[in-house]
């Protein structure tokens, strides 16, 4: 009876705190200066239908997040990045894929192999570092993170990880060494002083499993670095994401921050399932009992964006799904990822000419998104969102 009422009790507290951080990412953006724009057409009538999610009325529909920062014109996780976003006017910057050092702070990279996104390769010192491990299933050689400890990641600084198609960020190799979270959290304070308004980050979770196997457990760091600077609550300016739904069932039982499910194609598994023998796919996570599963936890689903539009085998466009519909159903927020301005990354009908660095016709790609009632999306060129995001909401 007793462990029965508690966990009555404690099933109460989930549910309201659940509606709380919805409510919150409702309210989010126009904390960081985004403002209604008297949404139109889709926008509006999506929004009418999302009872589940609170103050979601309030939040510019859709959504610009910038991902790794303004990654389209600087290297990525760098403060460079990070602070061009906000400048663009991003409504919240994905400051920080979260990976750990071998002492134990985290870091912000995309990955924890470094070889393609520093000049470590440069680094005499560091060439007995380079070695191959398994991770997540897949070998991959290079450097990692975990054999460095913070103080030698220091000596490194931060390099376009794609020049060939972005050959304009390659100027800005070597000017920014690796941010560790809790800069960035410093750095958030800094700016939210500077600007006047709150500004709002959304770091994601990198490889929680590989990293948990290893002694190096992130969810407890990153909620230890939270409480230390008051972020760790449903109020806070820190939105929490992962690939891994365990991890984010972790999290949900150590801080009160908006939490978001990152899902890949359809036919993949999240890593923690294939380490639980779990069969599930993220096909069957984005039907209906799927996603009433994850809104038990969490309030929001960052999908591929091909789990809204699929594409043929030739890369063009087919029909939308029904995800979108299915999501706000069940009180979910969805922030696909990721827009880029760049040939190789738009589908065939919307590129122009045939150069790896010119952009093609994002703006109808935009418009095609948008239009399926989507919450927000992620984006390497945050300008470029924001005018189409304009675009949108004022046709």
């Amino acid at each position: 009876m007793g462990t029965q009422a508690s966990g009555k009790s404690q099933e109460s507290h989930e549910r309201t705190q659940g509606t709380a951080r919805r409510a919150l990412l409702g309210a989010a953006v126009l904390g960081a200066g985004g403002a209604v724009l008297g949404l139109s057409g889709t926008a509006r009538a999506a929004d009418a239908g999302h009872g589940g999610r609170g103050g979601v009325k309030s939040l510019p529909v859709p959504t610009i997040i910038g991902h790794r920062g303004a990654s389209g014109y600087r290297p990525e996780h760098t403060l460079g990045s990070y602070q061009l976003a906000l400048d663009m006017g991003a409504h919240v910057v994905e400051a920080g894929d979260l990976v750990p050092t071998r002492d134990g702070h985290l870091v912000c990279r995309h990955e924890p192999e470094i070889g393609g996104t520093t000049d470590v390769a440069n680094h005499p010192e560091f060439a007995d570092r380079r070695t191959t491990k398994v991770l997540d299933g897949v070998s991959t050689t290079g450097w990692f993170t975990e054999d460095f400890t913070l103080a030698e990641l220091k000596t490194l600084r931060a390099i376009e990880r794609i020049p060939a198609n972005r050959p304009h960020n390659t100027l800005y190799d070597g000017r920014w060494e690796i941010p560790t979270f809790e800069e960035v959290l410093r750095w958030q304070d800094e700016q939210t002083r500077q600007r006047g308004r709150q500004v709002w980050i959304y770091p994601e979770l990198k490889h929680p499993t590989y990293f948990r196997k290893l002694g190096l457990g992130l969810e407890e760091r990153v909620a230890k670095l939270l409480r230390k600077y008051g972020k760790d609550r449903w109020k806070s300016p820190v939105i929490l994401q992962s690939f891994e739904p365990t991890s984010i069932q972790r999290l949900n039982k150590l801080v009160d921050n908006p939490l978001v499910v990152l899902l890949s194609g359809a036919s993949t598994r999240p890593w923690d399932f294939v380490e639980t023998g779990d069969p599930r796919t993220v096909a069957d996570l984005v039907k209906p009992a799927g996603l009433r599963e994850i809104a038990s936890y969490a309030q929001g689903i960052g999908p591929t964006l091909d789990l809204v539009i699929p594409k043929d085998s030739a890369g063009n466009l087919t029909a939308p799904t029904t995800l979108v519909a299915d999501a706000h159903k069940v009180g979910l927020i969805l922030h696909p990822y990721t827009m880029r301005n760049e040939n190789p990354f738009l589908p065939p009908a919307f590129r122009k000419g045939t150069d790896a660095d010119a952009y093609g016709d994002v703006f109808g790609l935009y418009e095609t998104y948008f239009a399926t009632g989507i919450d927000g999306v992620f984006t390497d060129q945050p300008d470029t969102g924001l005018l189409a995001r304009e675009d949108f909401v004022n046709g």
